[in-house]
């Protein structure tokens, strides 16, 4: 690939964090008798004082899961006024949090693997990382689950990430060694990755390239946008093709990184008003068959961490996302 492939050189990469040891516990189940100083006291402030380990939030999940009682009976209501020698009854589930670092098997598409790095092609639909409303059940936790030895690197291994809806290539490490190199090679923008995506309206003939700084969204927390205070960002995009279909015009284009921001491509069409198919977050529509953002990482080259010895990979699109560009691009 030429120059116009090169990678970020300031990689957005997760916060380590150590894994939590409740993640493996069965769960524990205790019973007591409320005393005068509980009497007439709220259940939740109740359990909160009797098990200072856990958060009066996550006490308050556990009885509206049912996990608690009073006098035998369920107690589904945190604000339950309490009386003196009632008793009470939790079964104790760790937070959902606790499942964040814990190994649990699935399925791994893998194009290439060998002692130091695996090329994964990520399905649609798969978290990459742990984070608030996605404690298990990540591409992280099945990592951990493949290899033992992923339990003793950051982030199991994971040196940059795809949107939860996004398909495509990732590479991630099996070694310490080879972390460092690929983080490195991330910096010097010697990883290349090329995208392909579709995008309401024409975006043109011709290739531009959007160089305007990405950051957090200063009106919604989950959104990320063009902003004075993010960082530097740069999108090359190549139009392949355009057609008109019921919900309007949607070009089908190749996409090149220059920064690895967090919804980089997703945010810069959408600020130039192309915002990607059926990526309600900024905008986007469901169109030409498509429900999820239509976005997939296509292609993949590197040089190997240790050996130096360069490998590119290609994956094809999952069904949903051929499709639709099928719709779009002339056969």
């Amino acid at each position: 690939m030429g120059a116009d492939l090169q990678e970020p050189d300031a990689v957005d990469l997760l916060p380590d964090a150590p894994p939590d040891e409740a993640g493996g516990q069965d769960a524990e189940c205790r019973a007591w008798r409320v005393d005068a100083t509980g009497h007439a006291q709220r259940l939740d402030k109740v359990l909160a004082q009797a098990v200072p380990e856990f958060s009066r939030s996550h006490l308050q999940g556990l009885i509206a899961a049912g996990e608690v009682r009073v006098d035998g009976a369920t107690a589904t209501t945190p604000s339950r006024k309490l009386r003196a020698g009632q008793q009470l009854e939790i079964r104790l589930l760790p937070p959902a949090e606790a499942m964040a670092f814990t190994p649990q098997a699935m399925p791994l598409d893998l194009v290439y693997q060998d002692e130091h790095l695996l090329v994964v092609h990520k399905p649609a639909g798969l978290v990459v990382h742990p984070a608030p409303g996605h404690w298990s059940g990540t591409l992280l936790n099945g990592l951990l689950a493949r290899d033992a030895r992923a339990a003793r690197l950051p982030r199991a291994g994971i040196v940059h990430r795809l949107d939860k809806d996004t398909s495509g290539l990732m590479v991630v490490a099996r070694s310490l060694e080879a972390m460092t190199a690929l983080v490195r090679d991330l910096a010097a923008r010697h990883i290349h990755r090329r995208y392909l995506a579709l995008a309401h309206g024409d975006v043109g003939p011709d290739p531009f390239t959007v160089e305007a700084p990405v950051g957090r969204d200063p009106v919604s927390r989950i959104r990320m946008a063009v902003t004075p205070q993010g960082k530097p960002a740069r999108t090359d995009v190549l139009p392949v093709a355009l057609a008109a279909v019921a919900q309007g015009p949607v070009s089908a284009v190749r996409c090149v990184l220059h920064t690895g921001r967090t919804h980089q491509i997703r945010v810069h069409l959408a600020s130039r008003g192309h915002p990607l198919v059926a990526d309600s977050l900024y905008g986007g529509a469901p169109a030409v068959g498509m429900q999820r953002q239509a976005l997939h990482a296509v292609e993949l080259q590197l040089e190997h961490p240790l050996t130096r010895t360069p490998l590119a990979f290609r994956a094809e699109p999952p069904a949903d996302f051929a499709q639709a560009w099928a719709a779009v691009v002339p056969g």
